[in-house]
């Protein structure tokens, strides 16, 4: 099979799935697993990470030239992570090279530079997904997220998207979409303070790759966004486990419909900290989620009408 036949998949392939083989250790909550890790959606736990492959390691299909060697292939690179890097000052054993070997590699990476990209279509390509890259760091996303993200790229490059647009929007959109879909408990303001573009830009970005790529992004609950908000305000297992109950309890209804997930998640949060007699203001609650105080205040008085 062909290395391009390989990664012939969509940006969507690694798609969380439900294990009813076990629970949550901590709290008896529903565990989800995907290609990279296994996960509590209901507070966070990493369960386990970094699954071995138990596939070949070697590159070559003759028996007598299988050896273990090179890194392993990448989406997140414009040429799969097949690249060669250039040293600087020491050898592969540490050793300091004489200044005749330096500047033998500086003229090597020069030309390397110049060769790098063949079109100006892999060196757009290239500059994408190293935005979304740094976008995905500066996020703390998971690798999974962000190789999802970079295939979602190279989709929007394949079907011609970017002609008019924002290299670094896109990147920025996929980010977002990508988190979409995995019901990942992500914010547009987070990936809009993150990225280098106006707020405007991404909002377009993204209506344009959900329209022309149809994303299959489900709606957002508010139980996604309650373990967010209980990490960042440092409240107890308690009020985590009451405020599930309570988004759990206002999904049955509704109340959601055509309401902000996170402005009901924090409603959530906050009667949770009131019946457990936490010392948290609405402001507190409010800016955590990045929604206003009347918002809080409107899911708040529904929440306790129902």
């Amino acid at each position: 099979m062909a290395t391009r036949d390989i990664y012939e998949t969509g940006f969507d392939e690694d798609v969380r799935t439900e294990s009813s083989a076990n629970q949550c250790p901590e709290c008896d909550g529903r565990v989800t697993t995907n290609a990279v890790e296994t996960v509590c959606e209901d507070c966070g736990l990493v369960i386990e990470e970094q699954r071995l492959d138990h596939g070949p390691e070697w590159r070559a299909y003759d028996e007598d030239e299988r050896e273990r060697t090179g890194a392993p292939l990448t989406a997140a690179r414009h040429d799969r992570g097949l690249s060669t890097e250039i040293g600087h000052r020491t050898d592969a054993h540490g050793n300091e090279l004489s200044e005749q070997k330096r500047r033998r590699l500086a003229r090597m990476r020069r030309e390397q530079t110049r060769g790098r990209w063949r079109s100006k279509a892999e060196r757009n390509l290239a500059h994408g997904l190293g935005e979304v890259r740094r976008l995905a760091s500066a996020l703390e996303l998971s690798e999974s997220i962000r190789d999802q993200a970079c295939q979602l790229f190279r989709r929007a490059q394949s079907e011609d998207l970017l002609r008019g647009r924002s290299i670094e929007a896109i990147g920025a959109a996929s980010i977002y979409g990508t988190g979409r879909c995995n019901q990942h408990p992500l914010l547009l303001e987070d990936v809009v303070d993150a990225a280098r573009v106006e707020s405007t830009r991404v909002t377009n970005a993204y209506r344009t790759l959900n329209r022309e790529l149809e994303l299959p992004a489900p709606p957002m609950r508010p139980t996604s966004f309650v373990p967010r908000l209980i990490s960042e305000l440092g409240l107890d297992h308690d009020i985590r486990r009451r405020a599930n109950e309570l988004a759990e309890h206002a999904e049955g209804t509704a109340l959601t419909n055509g309401c902000q997930p996170s402005g009901v998640a924090a409603a959530c949060v906050y009667l949770a900290a009131q019946e457990q007699g936490a010392l948290i203001t609405q402001s507190t609650v409010a800016s955590a989620a990045e929604v206003s105080v009347v918002t809080l205040r409107s899911r708040r008085d529904e929440l306790q009408a129902i």
